[in-house]
């Protein structure tokens, strides 16, 4: 008997349409659709094997949703403190509701779906396509111990599930009905091809297990502020995007996504970042994740070990260091965005902001009490030897720019970082090192930067050397402590910012398609969101209290309907861009959270603020 034809789905989804599943190894996109248009198994960087995300139903997706409906869902949610998704569509025959999540692994990877009548009765319909190699392989499918398998060359995927999908080309379908109370499972597992079935999964056991991790996962949440909501699923999105077998936290789950629809600033985000490494950490410790800091700390020392000039911006899950990028050039990109990218080229740049971001996240760590290997230790002598015979060199900035090195303003702040941390580090800890010489350069930096970087005329420090341009990075000159947040120069930058990089009350991370952008690609991009967070900060450390908190509860109106936010944002067309869910937008709106917070405690009492970035039960220095 022939199957129910093919249920194609032309136009895709907006990127803020998807919601997040994972099991600290790899993670899915489920859109509001019920279709699963992203997955790589089974880690993060590993080749898709649903990824329509970037083409259409043709490279890969899994969908269940009602049979008749071919619009969104009614409503959408995680349940409370967890990562379990839940979908319900509203019928002319009933309520039906699909429960996504992916089980924290213990064997195999896998996803589970149940779908679950509840009330009426509901036809469903269920659409697999499995593609493997980012939807260029299609598997060998058959039928194997009553279950459904696809295999080709190393991979194996097994749909495991009571409905009979039938073939139809190169989908699998099933229609099937659901009542109220029943329920349905569908289990997919990822194995590899030339070993043994994988065991089956019990979808109702491993939906109790999972409920139950991540409530307990969540209960060290110590903050229990306003914003409460807005955190919690923040720190959740962040331990979804840790690889639990090293510590390490991928930057976003997705390769691609565009920062312009139809453009070409589409980069893989499936990669570790040091710079991160500072932010994530202060952002785990002040909610009291303090295993998880530690362990992503443990990836950070892992990853730099070696010649300091060979340390490198980013590395992979497991500190791999050759992330060379390619094209996957079947894939039409998502909404046509090509091309779409493999790999990240950026690992091979010079970024003179990593040392600082370094040294800045043992100074956090040590603060804390998280005492570093002694390799670590050893290394940071041997890390600012380097860096005072390359801090005067240009580079390719935080933002990656593709162009002409130059020296970029951030880049010499976060130098000045490095050797102020170490001085006082040596201070606070009695730590050996020529902390005269440190001393020198910190504040030879200090003098140029102010010399060479900062425009009179206008009051603000500019994005290079000689350069006109402004950049959101300058925004981060008062958390660093380079100046303190009075300082008129700070205040004169924080407006200067405003003035030339917000579109619609958002900011732009630098002038991007100009044609004296130093970035090196045409086109332009959305309002950078964690710049926009950054700007909150700032206001909030020049005292503009109701500015600050206006604008950040403004960002938070951005979060999808799950809570998740990209890494940027298009004001006119009002929809999220980049790679997505993003950390490094989520970091920054946990840190904003407590400091608002903690001013107003500390306003409502009449005490002096506590020094901004410090997290609670720490000392400074």
């Amino acid at each position: 008997m022939p199957g129910p034809a093919p249920d194609p789905r032309t136009k895709p989804s907006r990127i803020e349409d998807y919601a997040l599943i994972g099991d600290l190894l790899t993670a899915a996109l489920v859109g509001k659709d019920g279709s699963v248009d992203w997955l790589c198994l089974p880690r993060f960087d590993s080749p898709a094997c649903f990824a329509a995300l970037l083409g259409d139903e043709d490279n890969g997706r899994w969908r269940i949703a009602p049979a008749d409906e071919n619009g969104p869902y009614a409503r959408r949610r995680y349940r409370d403190d967890t990562l379990i998704l839940e979908t319900e569509w509203e019928t002319a025959g009933g309520q039906v509701l699909v429960t996504d999540f992916m089980p924290c692994r213990q064997g195999a990877p896998c996803v589970v779906r149940i779908v679950e009548g509840l009330s009426g009765t509901v036809d469903m319909r269920m659409d697999l396509r499995l593609r493997f190699d980012y939807g260029r392989v299609l598997p060998w499918m058959r039928r194997r111990d009553g279950h459904l398998t696809g295999t080709a060359g190393p991979e194996s995927v097994w749909l495991r599930t009571p409905v009979r999908p039938v073939a139809h080309g190169t989908v699998h379908t099933a229609v099937f009905p659901v009542t109220a109370g029943e329920r349905i499972p569908f289990v997919l597992t990822w194995h590899p091809s030339h070993l043994p079935a994988p065991e089956e999964v019990d979808a109702f056991e491993a939906l109790r297990t999972t409920e139950a991790y991540w409530r307990r996962w969540l209960r060290k949440l110590t903050y229990d502020g306003p914003y409460r909501d807005a955190v919690a699923r923040s720190l959740i999105t962040l331990k979804a995007l840790t690889y639990q077998p090293t510590g390490g936290i991928v930057a976003a789950p997705t390769t691609s996504l565009p920062e312009e629809i139809g453009g070409v600033r589409n980069w893989d985000y499936r990669f570790c970042w040091l710079r991160d490494a500072g932010m994530t950490l202060e952002a785990l410790l002040r909610s009291g994740f303090k295993a998880e800091a530690d362990a992503w700390r443990g990836w950070l020392e892992r990853a730099v070990a070696g010649r300091p000039e060979d340390v490198q911006i980013m590395y992979g899950i497991a500190g791999e260091r050759r992330l060379t990028e390619w094209e996957a050039d079947w894939l039409p990109g998502y909404e046509g965005s090509r091309p779409v990218r493999i790999g990240n080229a950026a690992a091979a740049q010079r970024q003179l902001d990593v040392p600082g971001e370094v040294m800045d996240a043992i100074h956090l760590a040590i603060g804390c009490g998280l005492r570093p290997r002694q390799h670590l230790v050893s290394l940071q002598a041997v890390f600012l030897d380097h860096l005072e015979q390359v801090w005067t060199e240009p580079d390719q900035g935080l933002w990656e720019m593709r162009g002409a090195p130059r020296h970029y303003t951030h880049s010499k702040v976060m130098c000045w970082v490095a050797f102020d941390r170490a001085v006082k580090l040596a201070e606070a800890h009695s730590r050996p090192g020529p902390v005269e010489r440190w001393r020198a350069v910190r504040d030879r930096i200090h003098r140029e930067v102010c010399e060479q970087a900062f425009d009179p005329a206008r009051n603000t420090f500019t994005q290079s050397y000689g350069s006109r341009e402004l950049d959101a990075a300058l925004l981060q000159i008062p958390q660093t402590g380079f100046l303190p947040p009075d300082d008129p120069r700070v205040i004169g930058t924080i407006e200067a910012v405003r003035r030339d990089l917000l579109n619609d009350g958002l900011v732009a991370r630098y002038s991007a398609g100009t044609a004296d952008s130093p970035d090196g690609l045409t086109g332009g991009e959305g309002a950078f969101l964690a710049c926009s967070f950054w700007l909150a900060d700032a206001l909030r450390m020049i005292g503009r209290e109701d500015e600050a908190r206006a604008l950040y509860e403004r960002l938070l109106e951005l979060r999808n309907d799950v809570g998740l936010l990209a890494e940027e944002y298009d004001p006119r067309a009002r929809r999220q861009l980049g790679n997505f869910p993003q950390a490094f937008t989520h970091v920054p709106l946990i840190r904003v959270a407590y400091e608002l917070d903690r001013h107003a405690f500390h306003a409502r009492r009449g005490n002096p603020r506590a020094a901004p970035g410090t997290p609670p039960g720490t000392k400074e220095g």
